[in-house]
C-alpha cells in the first residue's frame, strides 16, 4: 500500500454564506466521508484543516506574501491522508470528498518515501 496526500482546496467566494444548517450537513458529510474511508481501513492520518487567514508565503530573496494564493483566490483548506495499492483508488475515495459540493477540488499527490525511485 502507497500513502497518498488528499489536499483540500477551496476557492474564497464572498458570496457563499452557508446557513448554520448547511454547514452542520456539511460537516455531517464530511465525517460520513472520512469514516467510510477509516472503515475500508484506508485512513493513514485524519490530517488537519488548515487556516484561511494566518498564512504566509517566504519567497527567493526573503519576500514574504499573505497567503499562499492571493493572486487566484485559492486556498488550501486541510488534507488527509490515505493507504491505496493505486493513485486510481486514491482519486476514487478523493471523488466522494464532501468539499466537491460546494465548490472546491481536492488534489491526489503520492508521498514519495525514501526508498522509492519514482
Amino acid at each position: 500500500m502507497k500513502e497518498f496526500v488528499l489536499i483540500f482546496r477551496n476557492s474564497d467566494n464572498p458570496h457563499f454564506k452557508p446557513s448554520p444548517e448547511q454547514m452542520q450537513q456539511v460537516m455531517t458529510n464530511w465525517m460520513n466521508w472520512m469514516g467510510s474511508i477509516a472503515a475500508q481501513g484506508k485512513l493513514a492520518d485524519k490530517g488537519n484543516q488548515l487556516s484561511m487567514t494566518e498564512a504566509k508565503t517566504v519567497k527567493t530573496n526573503n519576500v514574504v506574501t499573505d497567503g499562499p494564493y492571493t493572486e487566484i483566490k485559492e486556498f488550501i483548506n486541510g488534507y488527509t491522508i490515505v493507504k491505496t495499492k493505486t493513485i486510481d483508488e486514491a482519486v476514487e475515495l478523493a471523488k466522494q470528498c464532501p468539499i466537491l459540493k460546494i465548490g472546491g477540488n481536492v488534489e491526489v499527490r503520492a508521498v514519495v518515501a525514501a526508498d522509492d525511485n519514482s
